[in-house]
């Protein structure tokens, strides 16, 4: 006859055993939604130190449409630079970020001034849209559920943000089950209200990638307003640390 130590033992043994399966499917699950995210970053931008310029024209109802270009220079997801080129008038402005801290250069402003990740740059458009590369950093990723659309197949991820510094409080994001490339995406608040929607478009081979080379981002509250991102001249550029400081900023051309 077994003694009661045997069987407590046994009992603790089997209901171990019984749990693992559900462990493992949750470990499996989280590294797959993360691993599925940090592939669609790839696909929108290398890993290496690159430039890229941005044209951004917004339209709203009978409103004239507001046309601006930026250069951006990103290393890694911690440092970059966005340099306004154009309008003219704005031409010498320059935002830095690292890590999550972000900062303008004004030409006619002494100091560099602090900025959020999630406040308005132009039209739709976040600094932390243009100021950071990828979402991997800023997010932790699940799969929701998977979506049919004309017969494609997509994994909806949920991203919700690491903290409260993030350019956005949560993302769902629409990837390709068969080649992890972005489709759309939305932006919701920390009041989990939906600001806006944005469509990765125009898919072209960048740096050994096809990469989205047009990102369009409506607005959810107001109807008609809009923001369409063209992106070109990508290249790998060997940038130095230096230039992602607060002093180095007026030296930007």
């Amino acid at each position: 006859m077994m003694n009661q130590s045997f069987l407590y033992r046994l009992m603790v043994a089997c209901l171990f055993l019984a749990s693992v399966p559900s462990t493992v499917a949750r470990a499996e699950e989280a590294i797959s939604a993360q691993g599925i995210l940090e592939n669609a970053d790839q696909i929108r931008f290398p890993r290496e130190s690159f430039q890229v310029d941005v044209n951004v024209t917004s339209t709203a109802p009978d409103q004239a449409a507001d046309i601006r270009k930026y250069r951006v220079l990103s290393k890694g997801n911690e440092n970059s630079v966005v340099m306004t080129v154009e309008p003219a008038s704005d031409r010498g402005q320059a935002i830095l970020m690292k890590g999550r801290d972000l900062w303008i250069f004004l030409p006619d402003v002494s100091q560099p001034v602090r900025l959020s990740l999630s406040q308005r740059l132009t039209g739709q458009v976040a600094n932390g849209d243009l100021a950071r590369a990828n979402f991997t950093g800023d997010y932790n990723a699940t799969i929701l559920r998977t979506d049919t659309i004309d017969d494609e197949k997509f994994y909806v991820l949920e991203l919700t943000g690491v903290d409260r510094g993030v350019t956005y409080h949560k993302v769902l994001y629409w990837i390709r089950q068969t080649n992890h490339w972005p489709y759309r995406a939305e932006f919701y608040s920390l009041s989990d209200r939906l600001l806006k929607t944005a469509y990765y478009e125009d898919f072209k081979l960048l740096l050994g990638k096809h990469r989205p080379t047009r990102l369009v981002m409506e607005d959810a509250l107001r109807k008609g307003e809009k923001s369409v991102l063209e992106y070109s001249e990508m290249k790998l550029q060997d940038l130095p640390d230096k230039i992602f400081t607060k002093n180095y900023l007026k030296k930007l051309e």
